[in-house]
Parts: C-alpha cells; structure tokens; sequence
C-alpha cells in the first residue's frame, strides 16, 4: 500500500513538474517580447521580470525615475534627526519591491555587478540592509530605462507594418 501511494505522489509530482515548466516557457515568451532587455540584466529571471512588467504596466506612465522608485517603494524616507539619514519605505508596490528585491540578493549571492557594489559601500560605511537598499534603487533605475526602451521598440515594431501599407 505504501510503495502503490508512493508511486501515485511521484506521478503527480512528475505531472506538475511539466505543467510548471510549460507556465514558465508561456511567461518566457511573453516577457521576451514585451521586455526582452529586462532579462539580460543580470539576477533578472523570467518570473521576476514578468512581476515587473505585469505590475508596472507601462513604464511611460511614469514622468521620471523618482515618481517610479515612490511606486515602487525605493524611494529613500528622510529620517529627522541630527544626522543625514534616510530610512526604508514601507509604502509603494511591495510585490515589484520584492521582485527588486529577489534581482538583487541574486546578484550579490552569484558575484555579479551588484555584489561590487555593496562591497564598495560597506567599505565606506554603510551597513548590509542599506547597501542592499541603495542596490535596489539602483536597479529599478536601470530596470525602469529598460522597460521604456523595450517599449518604445515594441511600439515602433507594431506601427512599422502600417506605415508601409499606407
């Protein structure tokens, strides 16, 4: 009896397996051509980049990189003390912040470009939360000139084929 529920979980589990990758190749091929510079950065996979440009929803609506960080949530909170400090913002979009968040933790963890970073601003004093949390601002600023580039040439591709026919 064991051995025969055994091999019904495992069969399940094999049935799963291949429903999530064929998701996962959907959400793939419709990240790569709503956004397909968005998955060169790197850190970037597909499930994150398809909570970026799900939850975003148009990178255009935004009218500069600040207004998109204060959506988000990295936009710095000053604190207001005898020191210049800022704190973590609780508000904005936190499944994009997180998302962020998962870009930067695997760019730090694999030695990517990220992880330069946060070394070079421990060394000048700041702690591992706010290294991560300036990283993370960082990369939604870059994220964020992707997700108009990307659109930009969606758009033009799109309205390529009617200007030939007109």
């Amino acid at each position: 009896m064991v051995a025969q529920i055994a091999a019904e979980l495992l069969t399940r589990r094999r049935q799963m397996t291949r429903q999530i990758n064929d998701l996962e190749h959907q959400i793939r091929d419709r990240v790569r051509v709503l956004a397909p510079s968005l998955l060169d950065i790197p850190g970037c996979g597909v499930l994150s980049a398809a909570i970026v440009v799900g939850e975003t929803a148009g990178a255009y609506r935004f009218h500069s990189k600040d207004a998109y960080a204060r959506f988000n949530g990295t936009a710095p909170i000053p604190v207001w003390s005898t020191q210049e400090r800022v704190r973590l913002n609780r508000g904005g979009n936190r499944t994009v912040n997180a998302a962020l968040r998962t870009i930067a933790i695997t760019q730090v963890a694999r030695g990517g470009p990220g992880k330069d970073y946060v070394d070079k601003l421990q060394a000048a004093g700041k702690t591992p939360c706010e290294a991560l949390r300036l990283l993370r601002r960082r990369l939604f600023d870059r994220v964020l000139r992707v997700l108009r580039a990307d659109e930009s040439a969606v758009e033009n591709a799109a309205a390529a084929p009617l200007s030939e026919v007109a």
